[in-house]
């Protein structure tokens, strides 16, 4: 098995084992509509066996970025239809990240009154509201009604996304978002069945993934899942406590027979993630850390070896759409613009040389 041999994951198809990792890009509008920008983006970027679309949130509540776009109104879902029909167009296979922020988040963002999370605690640090920055407010704590209301905003989010045309979609368990922020005991400090022991603290996310998985075919679901990524204030620095709790999360969903896992860790092969993949029982997508580069020869290493059955890659795609194509052919790669990463405009987001291009002095 090689990098650039095909895959099928439940019903999604790829043509390749390179996925595209789903990366924050706040190129949305006002009202969390794609813009036309957004099909040109993601239509460039179809080469990739996967794409996992940027997070999208489902429900006001969990928008926590200005320019991040949703999948509730019917305006949003009609936005998201020519992105998805683009990529198909193209040869692509998309799936739609599904993410609510939790408490990382602001009123000044999603214009909601609260923020939400597990427990009444606020994260650290700043975020950039239209206003200015401000400080993360203290999150409200979901009661146990409440819970089960955000578990079928989930699901309904991702009938939303089949709706639009998506072949289908990724919890975002990850990150330090809401479903992260209930496995860790620092974010999470219940007293109830989703407090805790592991067991209990895994209990949302097998949840909602559960629901997602009900509501439009668990061979259309997958979900991300960063442990120990020790990020936004959920801390997860217990060794055991973390086996304990991933050990629960793969138990759960090992039952629904996903379409993929996907793990983002700096130790693809620790027993941690191998021993959620073995668990699980569902093939496995790995991403070699946040902020770490992955480049051709580790990715080409994790599928040779058997580590995993697809690597995603973030800024490498970001500023090579064409990505599969030059790591094929072993050509040079453009350099990413990080302090374009995140903006309003074409600049810096669908502006990158192809190969092609490249080759013919464009």
């Amino acid at each position: 098995m090689t990098l650039f041999d095909p895959a099928v994951f439940g019903a999604l198809q790829l043509s390749n084992r390179v996925v595209m990792a789903p990366l924050t890009r706040t190129r949305a509008d006002d009202d969390g509509v794609p813009t036309e920008v957004m099909v040109e983006y993601y239509r460039q970027r179809a080469g990739q066996g996967l794409i996992i679309s940027e997070g999208t949130w489902p429900a006001a509540e969990g928008k926590s970025y200005a320019g991040q776009p949703g999948i509730v109104t019917p305006a949003q879902i009609e936005g998201w239809r020519p992105v998805a029909e683009a990529v198909h167009d193209a040869g692509g296979t998309i799936v739609m990240q599904l993410m609510h922020g939790g408490r990382v988040g602001h009123p000044e963002i999603s214009g909601q009154p609260r923020v939400v999370a597990p427990s009444a605690l606020a994260a650290p640090g700043q975020t950039h509201t239209p206003v200015g920055k401000a400080d993360l407010p203290v999150a409200h704590a979901l009661t146990l009604e409440e819970i089960s209301e955000v578990v079928e905003q989930f699901a309904q989010a991702a009938r939303n996304a089949i709706a639009a045309g998506f072949d289908g979609v990724e919890v975002h368990g990850a990150n330090g978002y809401l479903v992260h922020e209930f496995l860790s005991p620092v974010s999470n400090i219940r007293d109830d069945q989703y407090g805790g022991s592991p067991e209990n603290r895994a209990r949302f996310a097998i949840e909602v993934t559960g629901a997602v998985a009900a509501a439009v075919g668990a061979d259309r679901t997958g979900i991300r899942l960063s442990p120990q990524h020790n990020i936004q204030g959920v801390l997860e620095e217990d060794d055991a406590d973390v086996h304990a709790t991933y050990a629960a999360v793969a138990e759960g969903l090992a039952p629904l027979g996903l379409a993929f896992i996907d793990v983002l860790s700096s130790a693809p092969t620790s027993d941690l993630v191998q021993g959620i993949r073995r668990t699980a029982g569902v093939p496995l997508i790995i991403n070699t850390g946040f902020g770490v580069v992955t480049t051709r020869e580790d990715a080409e290493e994790l599928i040779a070896e058997g580590w995993a059955d697809a690597v995603a890659a973030g800024r490498p795609v970001i500023a090579n759409p064409d990505l599969v194509e030059r790591w094929r052919e072993g050509a040079a790669l453009n350099d990413p613009r990080p302090q374009l990463f995140y903006g309003r405009t074409a600049e810096g987001y669908t502006d990158y040389p192809s190969l092609e291009d490249v080759r013919a002095g464009v």
